[in-house]
């Protein structure tokens, strides 16, 4: 019997939470309950015969289990089994199983089946079971949609009154499309409910208005939330002018979230409170949890799990709340006591603290917000799921993100590269890692960026930036391109202007900066400013404008500000710095040019992103998965084993420790050889005299080994020559915060003191492999630099995309190192590799849905 598998909490079709788990012997008296609850028809499409009852012989098979041969899920809903699937091998060894699974009436067309054929198809590929089949009376349309809808190849035979259905049930891109679409309609769906419910069940408000719990009540009823607010007091008949209740349901309305600013210890009865009048959702403003300590951790767990049992999705807890400015919804359940204007940017924040600043300056600012979470301690609800919700919010255009934490990366950078495609995401993420997320070295903040940019991401440094471009984004077309025009009335601000281009990589269009002079008037500048903006050679306007000297200007009181929207009127983004006047909405305006041209240069790249087509995961040959969990043995890998299973040869090389052996070695390899210094950080330093090449014959050899052995040790390498090439590095790590990435760099000690490495994140596309070629800064060393011959670019792209499938599909590959790689104008050879292995990483995005 293999090792029992904990519970997940999985998402249904319209949003309500559900706890999967395998079946247990002890459910046998759920399992007759649960059939109890059936319908007729139910029994009857599910056994194809009335069985009014389950046999006790019965009950025991089906409760009974080995979790290999025969295995079997429950689906529980409020702590009771409301749907159960199973598989059983076809006969020992066989790779087929039959299928089925059946559910109570009430949870029907809820999505439980494909949610069990996922988990079930999952466990069986782990034992060697490769098909499934199953036999469906052709009135239960219902399971038949299950099996079609699902993106497999299902086969099928009508005989016997009964349809014959047989598929494979190895993951596809049609099946994963279909999965993918499916978590985004469940997670998107699940917040919808918390963010446009129909009543709000307050609990902690106490009756004299002082207090966490007050204040959110308060924000609630003046902010105008358009549905029932309902005050859970165990004595109280009023509070803040509301009538109260001891309990949620006692107040006979539709209760669709919770607001919970109660103790922690409190909470459970809350959870069931709220359950009992129907909550979909609770927002814990509470502090006391997993940020406490680990008596904290246990409750928050605890909290989690009571309502993932009674269908609910749980913000928080130690959060600030959440709100949605939409005109028929209205809703303020924040600490915040005024929301910013409505308007089209959706917020997230991990930080409650951090969350009331933001929404504070995004007021002075006068960027306005769709929707607005913060997740706090970030325990169910988190930054994906948002991601999911803004995707199809039409009251949505800009994300902005604040993340002190990446909960599933992988998930994350998936979901914004396909988000980013129609929205652009905005991320303050936090660089420092938070104790206890791994022991790796972190990457640097431009691998950091870089790995933000893969995915269509802007990232951005300070709360300030986050909404510099977060304006621009809102109010503010993209720039077809880099070509930048400067206009001012003064020529230190547009030199300013000009030199932050550069810095930013913006370009400044030919003929610019144009400085129209401290004397210029209201309509001169306005004129200059359009013919800016229709310059076919300009994708971009920053205004700037200083306040003239007394005297200057035949009309001192001249609106120069109203100049700008005739700008906009070209279609192109224009961004404003003015030291004097207010610059009229929808013009982005900044207290400094640095800032403006900053923002600008982050819209700048994220258009380039979208112009540049998205990448594909190609077909690779000579890739034998299997083959590779092959070559792990107890002790580590054989890396020649695991690289050869993904097309990656490395050049046969030999370990001697004595000149004898050393020739003997060449002898078998072919002459000439090079020899080197066995330690791994001296088999490529030539440098230190650690590698001698081109020796071709035994007396070379031995003189080279007479020479090394006193001062790098006994122990060497013998290799065959092979041609020479520039010397590169492909490197594999697991990033606590990113997972495995991919980084690519030339070889050397200078290039290794500067970290000339560029980074992307698995699984590679044939972009992301061609940027990291590409990427760094000594790059052009492989494009034929000063006269020499550029190397074969499409192998070392080839490479990369090995490597990155080889990272995707081993998880047990803690990190690789390839180095040196020589590439040449005719190909490219691997002369050493190193393989670190540890347990199996998680991978979280990967596998059946679960939250």
């Amino acid at each position: 019997m293999t090792t029992v598998e904990q519970p997940v909490d999985v998402l249904l079709s319209d949003g309500t939470t559900v706890q999967l788990r395998q079946i247990r012997p002890d459910d046998a008296p759920a399992i007759v309950a649960m059939h109890a609850r059936f319908s007729e028809r139910t029994r009857y499409l599910r056994y194809f015969s009335p069985y009014p009852r389950i046999p006790e012989r019965d009950l025991q098979r089906f409760v009974n289990v080995d979790h290999r041969d025969r295995e079997a899920f429950v689906v529980l809903a409020g702590g009771r089994i409301v749907a159960v699937g199973r598989y059983e091998r076809l006969g020992p060894g066989s790779p087929e199983a039959e299928v089925a699974f059946v559910v109570e009436d009430a949870y029907q067309s809820r999505g439980i089946g494909s949610v069990l054929l996922e988990h079930l198809a999952d466990a069986a590929r782990r034992f060697g079971i490769v098909h499934f089949v199953a036999e469906v009376l052709p009135a239960n349309g219902a399971m038949l949609r299950v099996f079609s809808d699902f993106g497999y190849q299902v086969q099928r035979q009508f005989a016997d009154g009964v349809v014959h259905l047989s598929f494979p049930i190895a993951p596809t891109e049609a099946t994963l499309e279909v999965q993918r679409g499916r978590e985004h309609r469940t997670e998107s769906r699940s917040i919808a409910r918390l963010l446009a419910p129909r009543g709000i069940a307050v609990y902690g408000a106490s009756a004299t208005g002082q207090g966490v719990g007050a204040a959110v009540l308060g924000h609630l009823r003046d902010g105008g939330f358009t549905g029932a607010v309902v005050p859970v007091h165990p004595t109280a008949a009023t509070v803040a002018g509301l009538p109260a209740y001891p309990s949620a349901a006692d107040a006979g309305l539709d209760i669709d979230l919770a607001v919970v600013a109660v103790a922690p210890e409190a909470v459970t009865a809350v959870v069931a409170d709220a359950a009992k009048a129907g909550a979909h959702g609770l927002v814990v403003i509470s502090a006391g949890f997993a940020e406490a300590g680990p008596e904290g951790a246990t409750a928050q767990r605890a909290l989690v799990r009571a309502a993932h049992l009674a269908g609910m999705r749980v913000v928080g807890p130690n959060c600030l709340g959440v709100a949605n400015t939409d005109a028929t919804v209205r809703l303020n359940a924040t600490l915040a006591p005024v929301l910013p204007a409505p308007g089209r940017v959706g917020v997230f924040s991990q930080s409650g603290a951090f969350g009331v600043a933001l929404l504070a300056e995004a007021s002075r600012r006068r960027l306005g917000v769709s929707s607005f979470v913060s997740a706090g301690n970030r325990a169910d609800v988190s930054g994906n799921d948002l991601l999911q919700y803004w995707q199809d919010d039409p009251g949505t255009d800009v994300i902005t993100l604040y993340l002190e934490t990446f909960g599933n990366p992988r998930k994350f950078a998936r979901l914004a590269r396909r988000i980013g495609r129609s929205k652009p995401v905005v991320a303050l993420a936090s660089l420092a890692r938070p104790p206890g997320v791994g022991d790796a070295p972190a990457l640097d903040a431009v691998a950091v960026s870089a790995l933000f940019a893969q995915s269509g991401v802007i990232r951005v440094d300070t709360v300030a930036e986050l909404l510099d471009v977060g304006v621009l984004l809102a109010h503010q077309p993209l720039p077809a391109g880099r070509r930048v025009a400067v206009v001012g009335n003064s020529s230190a601000l547009t030199g300013l202007a000009a030199t932050a281009c550069a810095a930013q990589g913006l370009t400044v269009a030919e003929g610019y900066p144009r400085d129209v002079g401290p004397r210029a008037g209201a309509a001169e500048y306005a004129a200059a400013l359009a013919a800016s903006a229709a310059d076919e050679g300009v994708d971009a306007v920053v205004a700037v404008f200083a306040p003239p000297l007394p005297g200057q200007l035949a009309d001192p009181d001249a609106d120069f500000t109203a100049a700008l929207p005739d700008a906009l009127a070209a279609g192109k983004p224009v961004v404003a710095t003015f030291l004097a006047g207010r610059v009229p909405a929808g013009v982005p305006a900044y207290p400094s040019v640095e800032e403006a041209v900053r923002a600008l240069a982050r819209a700048s790249t994220y258009a380039d992103w979208l112009r540049r087509p998205a990448g594909v995961l190609p077909e690779l040959d000579r890739v034998d998965r299997a083959a590779g969990q092959a070559a792990f043995r107890v002790d580590g890998a054989d890396p020649a084993a695991l690289l050869g299973a993904y097309g990656i040869d490395v050049v046969e090389s030999a370990p001697a420790r004595t000149a004898d052996e050393a020739v003997e070695a060449a002898g078998r390899l072919g002459w000439p050889v090079a020899l080197k210094a066995a330690a791994p950080g001296l088999r490529h330093r030539l440098d230190l005299g650690a590698v001698r090449l081109d020796l071709a014959d035994p007396a070379a050899l031995r003189r080279a080994y007479a020479d090394m052995a006193p001062v790098f040790g006994a122990d060497v390498l013998v290799q065959p020559m092979v041609p020479p090439g520039v010397a590169c590095v492909v490197e594999l790590m697991e990033d606590p915060a990113f997972g495995p990435v991919v980084g690519f760099g030339l070889g050397g000690v200078a290039t290794e003191l500067l970290g000339d490495r560029a980074w992307r994140a698995v699984p590679l596309t044939d972009r992301d492999a061609a940027e990291l070629v590409d990427e760094p800064r000594a790059a052009p060393l492989l494009r034929g630099h000063r006269g020499a011959a550029p190397v074969d670019r499409a192998a070392l792209v080839e490479l990369l995309l090995r490597v990155g499938r080889l990272a995707d599909e081993q998880p047990r590959v803690r990190s690789l190192t390839l180095n040196p790689v020589l590439a040449r104008p005719d190909g490219i050879s691997v002369l050493h590799a190193a393989v670190r292995t540890g347990i199996e990483a998680p991978r979280p995005d990967t596998g059946p849905r679960r939250l």
